[in-house]
């Protein structure tokens, strides 16, 4: 041994094993087959079960203060919001009753006025709550099947409303059920008025494919329409009652070499996800009949223009 170095080799007696690379590389491929055999073969699924229920109790007693400090903020929470909600429920509660007392005093006003004017009383509405059972299995309409029919008093040519307007009209009536086809559908139409200019139109459906939308057709390209503007129910059609909700105008496209503008509507009440709706008596029920229009007699000496009216001439036979 050279003088002042020290020899740091461990004595023979504490030389164990192997090296500690080795003992690396041996673990790494260990765990490594271990993994991959888990994954394929689940071996080690009983024990890790085993584990997780020897550790339920410790793990559960250390989520009880986490649970409540959780448990607790959300009651606050929940107890803000109920307040907040219970608030905001009383103002619109306070503008429901004033609008109901001016409504009330309206209808008060407008029966002093039609007795004054000697008017026939404005029709009454009857109408009854149905739900919608499923849509109609054709992919190219927009129909929707109701859980009342004729044996409801359902008729053919019925309005069917939500909260939010009209929905559509019952085209097919069967004994306990009805076919409602809605506005949103390409046969589908409908007479609209302007709640702000007070014009009358026509709305046509499946303005955007199947998704739903309407078109605002024969409008003059110089009409005043505006973007925004709401579509009601004009009343006239012996059908839907007086000022419905129907659409909105969305989009507006004037062309110059057009003689009509093209206006895009958007339905008042959305059709997805309609589960409740009401149907609605047609007013024309409670109207008198239309009087029948007799045929204008065609001139002397000139055959009609018309196949099946005979032509006037003097000693014809019919």
């Amino acid at each position: 041994m050279a003088l002042a170095t020290i020899d740091r080799t461990p004595p023979p007696f504490f030389r164990q094993g192997p090296s500690a690379l080795t003992k690396l590389s041996i673990c790494s491929m260990l765990a490594l087959f271990l993994m991959v055999a888990d994954t394929h073969l689940a071996i080690t699924q009983p024990l890790r079960a085993l584990v997780a229920a020897a550790l339920y109790p410790a793990q559960r007693v250390l989520l009880v203060p986490v649970e409540a400090v959780r448990d607790g903020r959300e009651y606050v929470e929940g107890l803000q919001r109920a307040v907040e909600g219970a608030e905001q429920a009383r103002a619109e509660l306070a503008r429901q009753s004033e609008r109901a007392l001016r409504v009330e005093h309206l209808m008060q006003e407008n029966a002093r006025l039609r007795a004054l004017l000697e008017l026939r009383p404005s029709l009454e509405v009857r109408s009854q709550a149905a739900q919608v059972l499923y849509e109609a299995v054709d992919p190219y309409s927009r129909k929707v099947i109701i859980d009342r029919g004729s044996a409801h008093a359902i008729t053919a040519g019925s309005p069917v409303i939500n909260e939010a307007g009209v929905l559509g009209q019952v085209t097919r009536v069967y004994l306990q059920s009805a076919e409602v086809t809605l506005l949103t559908d390409r046969d589908a139409a409908i007479p609209v008025l302007n709640a702000r200019t007070q014009l009358r139109g026509a709305a046509f459906g499946g303005a955007s494919g199947r998704s739903g939308g309407l078109e605002l057709r024969f409008m003059a390209g110089n009409a005043d329409v505006q973007v925004g503007d709401v579509m009601t129910t004009s009343g006239v059609d012996g059908v839907y009652p007086p000022g419905l909700p129907v659409a909105k105008v969305a989009a507006i496209d004037r062309k110059q070499d057009a003689g009509f503008a093209r206006i895009t509507l958007t339905p008042a009440a959305a059709s997805e996800g309609v589960r409740h709706v009401l149907v609605l008596e047609p007013l024309g029920l409670q109207l008198p009949p239309r009087p029948d229009v007799a045929p204008v007699p065609a001139p002397a000496g000139r055959a009609a223009s018309r196949p099946g009216v005979a032509a006037s001439r003097p000693g014809a036979r019919r």
